[in-house]
């Protein structure tokens, strides 16, 4: 799957991108029409611990899906944001299959 990351304000590093990637490629095994995906990355300038905010923008044929999750790290964001797109994703099939 195509994951275009976009970090805000900051410039993210090599391995933060990888763990993104392979961890997005696991959502091919509950949806496999998932056309592309568009991750934000922002830090907010506040003194509270958790100001890392993981945006995700998944595209599948019509509709779109976009989850939002404010965390002390960005790897515990994705983690958290992929979660919930599993289970965007596995209900969105179930649909797709009651229909047939």
């Amino acid at each position: 799957m195509k994951v275009n990351t976009q970090s805000v304000n900051f410039n993210a590093d090599e391995k933060l991108l990888t763990f993104i990637q392979k961890r997005m490629d696991k959502l091919d095994l509950y949806y496999d029409k998932v056309i592309k995906s568009d991750v934000f990355l922002k830090v907010e300038n506040t003194s509270d611990k958790e100001n890392k905010i993981f945006e995700v923008k998944v595209s599948v044929p019509g509709d779109s899906l976009v989850v939002k999750k404010q965390c002390k790290s960005f790897e515990e964001g994705t983690d958290m944001a992929v979660a919930s797109l599993e289970r965007q994703l596995k209900k969105k099939k179930e649909k797709l299959r009651a229909y047939l």
